[in-house]
């Protein structure tokens, strides 16, 4: 870890949650991009020296291109926001914060949540990347425009949903309803203590016609078959399976990665189907070129994907309409890599039309 004190240069609006900042590092000529979270630290200003943790910077890692600020300088209380709740979330760190879950007695939602045990057949979307949520959801609400669709956040990788430059695009375009944080994940519409009940808040509290649960933003990975946060895509198969919901699993497909573990399909989709997951779900498989088609099949086929999951053949060739919402995986746009987005896509149809086809939900 490294931590730097450093001088606000200019400061973005602080409505996201995320609050972009240029600050000038002590003994740097040059400002760098950070972030400030407001529930963390409170609003910064122009002129202020605050403390960075410029770690992943340093380290050259792919989601850190930005500073992020840990604390302001000043004097007396530089933050006082109560939440009225008492669940803590980042706990026992120096960052702990109070959140009002969605479970808890002093929530508006406790009754609710108290008699919540079963999704019902509620369709549940599990993706392993970030990206592939704002697609899934696009394609759920091109098909089905008044469907209710509920973001529900796990906390293997980002922790703030406040870093998705996505979450509030897809708001903004309805392209999703509501959002859940679960876990040590926060700042959500609702907070829940885990992935189950996150679910559970998802259906009987905001009301869901799909859930689609995915990490945040960024992907912690190794290069060995379990360390990676794609492994939670097979945890949210299990728990969609044993609260009573249809899990639906999205298939990381790709031919313009040039690293061969993630082509055709990802190991990390693999693992998390093959191993992680213990109960079956859909995985729908788009149209795609015979030879890329051929790649996918032999690849699904050796990793005893069908032993235990279900097949879905979706005739989705083109992106849903995505609402202005632009969205890249890895750096690269639809054009670049048709069948990462068209893997998500179908994943969406199927969300409503659990046969893959275009008949009325």
């Amino acid at each position: 870890m490294r931590l730097v004190w450093g001088t606000v240069e200019s400061a973005g609006s602080s409505e996201s949650g995320a609050q972009r900042l240029r600050v000038r590092l002590d003994g740097d000529t040059a400002g760098a991009a950070a972030v400030a979270y407001g529930s963390l630290t409170g609003v910064c200003r122009p002129g202020e020296r605050v403390l960075c943790n410029t770690t992943a910077v340093d380290l050259g890692l792919g989601t850190g291109g930005e500073h992020f600020v840990v604390a302001r300088a000043g004097t007396g209380v530089v933050l006082d926001d109560p939440s009225l709740g008492h669940i803590m979330k980042l706990r026992y760190t120096p960052l702990q914060r109070d959140v009002l879950s969605v479970e808890e007695p002093a929530s508006e939602h406790h009754a609710t949540m108290s008699e919540a045990r079963d999704l019902g057949g509620l369709p549940v979307v599990c993706c392993g990347l970030h990206s592939q949520v704002p697609v899934v959801a696009a394609a759920v609400k091109e098909r089905s425009p008044r469907a209710r669709v509920v973001y529900v956040m796990t906390d293997e990788s980002a922790l703030p949903i406040a870093l998705s430059r996505l979450v509030p695009r897809m708001r903004d375009a309805g392209l999703v309803d509501e959002t859940v944080t679960c876990g040590q994940a926060f700042g959500g519409g609702l907070e829940a203590v885990n992935l189950y009940s996150g679910l559970l808040a998802a259906r009987a509290v905001a009301a869901a016609d799909v859930a689609i649960v995915a990490i945040g933003p960024g992907i912690p990975g190794t290069s060995t078959p379990y360390g990676h946060s794609g492994v939670a895509q097979g945890q949210a198969v299990n728990a969609a399976a044993a609260l009573g919901g249809r899990p639906i699993a999205v298939l990381r497909l790709s031919f313009a990665d040039p690293r061969p573990r993630h082509v055709p399909v990802s190991h990390q989709s693999l693992t998390a189907l093959a191993s992680v997951a213990l109960a079956s779900a859909v995985v729908p498989v788009p149209a795609l070129d015979p030879a890329m088609a051929t790649s996918v099949d032999e690849a699904l086929g050796n990793a005893s994907v069908w032993r235990l999951h279900e097949r879905r053949d979706v005739d989705v060739r083109a992106m849903p309409d995505m609402r202005g919402v632009e969205v890249r995986t890895m750096g690269r746009a639809y054009d670049d890599d048709p069948a990462f987005f068209l893997a998500a896509a179908a994943a969406g149809v199927v969300g409503v039309h659990p046969d893959g086809g275009y008949g009325t939900p």
